[in-house]
C-alpha cells in the first residue's frame, strides 16, 4: 500500500530524508512537465523544478495545507510568474543580457538535497517524441489568457484533479472550471478537427 504524503512528511521532519526521496519521485513527472510547459525550455524547468523543492525544504515545519500536491503546484505556479517578471523587467532594461542571481542557500536541511534531486527530467521512457498535432496544440494553448493557460495546463500536463487546481490558485471550484470550460472552447475554435486529441476529461 503506497504510503501517504503527510506520514511521508511527518517522517522527513523526523530526519528520514529518503522519506523526501520518495515525495520527489512521486511527483517528478507531473510536476516537472508542469514547469516546462509554463517556462520557455529546459534549463528554466530544470532550475525552477529544484528551487520548488528547495522552497518546500525551508517551509515544511509550517506546512499546514490540505493537498500536497496543491501546495506543490502554487509553489511551482509562483516561481514560473517571478522568472517571468524578472526576465520581463531584465529585457526592458538590458535589452535582454542579464544573468538571473541563484538565492541564498541558507536551509535547515538543504545540505541533503542534492542526494533526493539527482535529475529534474523525466526518464526518456516518458518522452514523448513531438508531432506535428503536437506542436499545433502547444501553439494553440500558448495563445490563451495566463489564467486559462494555467488551468488547463495543470489539468492536462500537472494532471491534478480541478479541486487541487483551485486550491493551488486560491480560487473556488467555479472559477476554475469556468477558466477551463473558456480554454477549451478557444482551442475548439482554433483546433476544429484536432480537438478530440486533447483528451481532456472532467474528473475533480
Amino acid at each position: 500500500m503506497e504510503e501517504e504524503d503527510k506520514d511521508l512528511l511527518a517522517r522527513y521532519r523526523q530526519g528520514d530524508v529518503d522519506a523526501l526521496a520518495v515525495l520527489v519521485e512521486r511527483y517528478r513527472r507531473p510536476l516537472f512537465s508542469f514547469i516546462l510547459r509554463m517556462t520557455e525550455g529546459k534549463e528554466d524547468a530544470d532550475e525552477i523544478f529544484q528551487e520548488v523543492w528547495v522552497r518546500v525544504i525551508r517551509k515544511i515545519d509550517s506546512y499546514r495545507n490540505k493537498s500536497f500536491i496543491s501546495w506543490l503546484f502554487r509553489i511551482a505556479h509562483n516561481l514560473v510568474i517571478d522568472r517571468a517578471r524578472r526576465r520581463k523587467k531584465f529585457i526592458s532594461l538590458d535589452g535582454g543580457m542579464s544573468q538571473s542571481s541563484s538565492e541564498d542557500s541558507g536551509i535547515g536541511r538543504d545540505s541533503t538535497l542534492s542526494n533526493v534531486l539527482p535529475s529534474a527530467s523525466p526518464r526518456p521512457s516518458s518522452v514523448i517524441e513531438a508531432t506535428e498535432l503536437g506542436e499545433k496544440i502547444s501553439r494553440a494553448v500558448d495563445e490563451l489568457p495566463a489564467e486559462q493557460k494555467t488551468v488547463f495546463v495543470m489539468r492536462t500536463t500537472g494532471e491534478l484533479r480541478f479541486r487541487e487546481i483551485a486550491e493551488s490558485q486560491g480560487l473556488s471550484i467555479n472559477t476554475v472550471l469556468a477558466r477551463m470550460h473558456y480554454a477549451l472552447s478557444k482551442l475548439r475554435i482554433v483546433l476544429q478537427e484536432d480537438y478530440a486529441m486533447l483528451g481532456v476529461d472532467h474528473e475533480m
